[in-house]
């Protein structure tokens, strides 16, 4: 950069690295993704949404990042440290090599008890270690944040080895930094075994030096012990033990809520409009999710989510939002941002979500559904909890024979998709298990069972997208999980249309018909490895296998995905990293495990039954502890409060 520059760091929208090419780090209240050459292009601290300190992965000019390259940069390596959420990556130079170990600050709190993981502090600090494992590096770091959205100039301040503003972080450095505009800037040299500290704090910390190597002690035995709580010890546990940390990663500590991903825009298509805000909680994502983390007997996290669903519900009561804000809030406004290329050149940039006025049948099967999971293995209902939940039927018995935007949040004219319809269902059956019969709900129940018969199944013998078509629609593959009278004989033609009509080897569309929106977008990925559950219930497990094995070997070479995959590059499109993706991955490793041990009758039924078989009939919230207590190398661990933070 010349002197006196700007201080911007120009690329071309076709140089932002390609999204599958970030890695994720965070604490559960932020989080930032770092690029293979060790750039940090968005970063969020204290929530997953407020504003970024780094957006330049929605703009190459304007964004911001924290970003650092060594003389002579040729070859990179990454790999997170063991099952954690620290990241190290190794970049080699013309005459040396640096290894770049980057985190996010967490621990348990000072007041948490022995197995609490979910009471945690989080002081909103990134620290990134920058060390020469190999001859001599030199090094040259850029700190360039943004302020509002890149809506406004940075008003950076650098004095010696900090740089703040207004409404910015704190950067602190062991080196000294130089101010060119909007951006401070340092050069220096390591030989092997020297290593220098970037700091960037949502907070002033004065004696940050001093907190570094507590903070990096807290920080990764904090994760370690969370990670030893899995129960999961099938085929697959390195995978789904790196799809839990995501989902941990994804929740926010102080409610519960699970994000459905934590960044905003990235493109379902490269130069598209489907550019969606995705830091929400939406009912349906983070009901599954709820399954998933009961399932591999994450007690605390479930019950934190399903006290978060509750209050949220109750503010929008009696009627129930798809989505909440990560605190609850259920006014969640959808705007673009003009000023911001977007990622690629795709626009608009979207900040909030229309889609959370949507009508959306589908999420009272969910809230219903995740309900009886949470009651199945052990987690108490209060009275006032039960009574909302019957409400919500009233609800059903309103609207089910309603059309409305499905699952999927076409922006169309809403139809009578027959999802929803199967949700409806349920939800009344469901209510029925947790409430007891009440007047009228088994009658509700049988009348939506005949109508779904009548007007969604085609000749072929398969369920239609919606009623009075023949399309095939891949959240159909969802019928094993809904025990739904002969599910099996009306899930095998289904399956074969699906195949048919939206399969593209491993990968599947949702559906093909117009939903309002222009252009087209990837294969999405839940939908394979929902593929992956409905041919197990089919009988099909070799099938099933080689596909679950296939799209393992999609994910990145940290072991995440996106949203989306692009079916002829291979790459990875929306928002990331996904936790619809994630859980998908989850939960189809434990039901080919239940396949192995159970056979195909385990996959019907509800999740609550395969909760069950899970973690054993008689596991409960106690049984996770007593599981964790039983685990030889982690009472050292949880005795000596390694993961807590003061």
């Amino acid at each position: 950069m010349a002197p006196g520059g700007s201080g911007r760091e120009r690329q071309s929208p076709q140089a932002q690295p390609p999204i599958g090419e970030y890695a994720a780090i965070g604490d559960c209240h932020g989080f930032a993704l770092v690029s293979r050459t060790g750039d940090i292009d968005w970063c969020t601290l204290g929530r997953f949404d407020t504003n970024p300190v780094f957006c330049r992965l929605l703009d190459s000019e304007k964004g911001g990042a924290l970003s650092l390259s060594a003389e002579g940069q040729r070859r990179t390596h990454r790999r997170y440290l063991g099952a954690t959420n620290i990241l190290i990556t190794s970049i080699e130079g013309g005459s040396g090599e640096l290894e770049l170990t980057d985190m996010m600050v967490v621990g348990r709190s000072a007041s948490a008890g022995a197995f609490d993981y979910v009471s945690l502090t989080a002081p909103g600090v990134l620290v990134r270690k920058i060390r020469c494992t190999r001859g001599n590096a030199k090094v040259r770091a850029r700190y360039r944040p943004s302020a509002d959205f890149a809506r406004r100039p940075a008003a950076l301040a650098v004095r010696g080895g900090t740089a703040a503003g207004p409404g910015l972080p704190f950067l602190y450095a062991d080196v000294e930094l130089q101010q060119e505009g909007e951006t401070a800037l340092t050069e220096f040299t390591l030989s092997a075994g020297m290593e220098r500290t970037i700091v960037l704090s949502l907070h002033e910390v004065k004696d940050w030096r001093r907190r570094v190597p507590e903070w990096t002690s807290v920080t990764r035995a904090f994760w370690e012990e969370w990670t030893g709580f899995c129960r999961y010890r099938g085929a697959f546990r390195e995978h789904v033990i790196r799809s839990a940390l995501t989902l941990k990663l994804l929740t926010y500590a102080p409610t519960g809520a699970i994000v459905a991903a934590p960044t905003t825009s990235l493109p379902e298509a490269i130069g598209g409009e489907r550019n969606w805000d995705y830091r929400f909680s939406w009912v349906r994502d983070s009901s599954l999710a709820l399954h998933a983390l009961c399932s591999l007997g994450y007690a605390g996290e479930a019950k934190q989510f399903f006290q978060f669903l509750q209050r949220s519900c109750r503010g929008t009561h009696p009627d129930i939002q798809l989505m909440y804000g990560i605190d609850g809030r259920s006014d969640l406004p959808e705007h673009e941002l003009p000023h911001l290329a977007g990622y690629r050149d795709s626009r608009p940039v979207r900040v909030g979500n229309e889609a959370s006025a949507q009508l959306q049948l589908d999420v009272y099967g969910f809230i219903e559904d995740a309900s009886l999971v949470y009651r199945a293995l052990g987690g108490r209902m209060s009275r006032d909890a039960l009574e909302m939940l019957a409400g919500f039927i009233d609800l059903v018995a309103q609207r089910w024979g309603s059309p409305d935007a499905g699952i999927w949040e076409v922006r169309s004219q809403p139809e009578h998709f027959v999802h929803s319809k199967l949700m409806c269902w349920i939800a009344v059956d469901r209510a029925i298990r947790l409430c007891g019969s009440r007047r009228g709900w088994v009658e509700l129940r049988d009348t939506i069972e005949r109508d779904i018969r009548h007007s969604g199944i085609a000749e072929d013998g398969a369920l239609r997208r919606s009623y009075g078509t023949d399309d095939a629609d891949a959240a159909l593959l969802l019928l094993a999980t809904s025990g739904f009278p002969d599910a099996r004989q009306i899930l095998e033609p289904t399956v074969r249309k699906i195949e048919r009509q939206l399969r593209e080897g491993d990968l599947l569309l949702r559906y093909r018909q117009p939903d309002g929106l222009d252009g087209d977008e990837g294969r999405f990925t839940i939908c394979s490895f929902w593929l992956v559950d409905a041919l197990l219930a089919c009988g099909r497990a070799s099938d099933a296998r080689v596909l679950f094995e296939n799209l393992v070997g999609r994910a990145n070479d940290v072991g995440l995905y996106a949203e989306e995959i692009d079916e002829r590059s291979g790459d990875f499109l929306g928002n990331y990293p996904q936790a619809f993706t994630h859980l998908g991955l989850i939960v189809s490793a434990i039901n080919l495990e239940l396949y192995e041990e159970h056979g195909e009758g385990a996959m019907f039924g509800s999740y609550s039954d395969r909760a069950r078989l899970a973690v054993g009939a008689t596991f409960g919230w106690r049984g996770v502890l007593a599981a964790v207590r039983s685990t030889r190398r982690l009472p050292g661990l949880f005795s000596s409060g390694k993961s807590k933070l003061t």
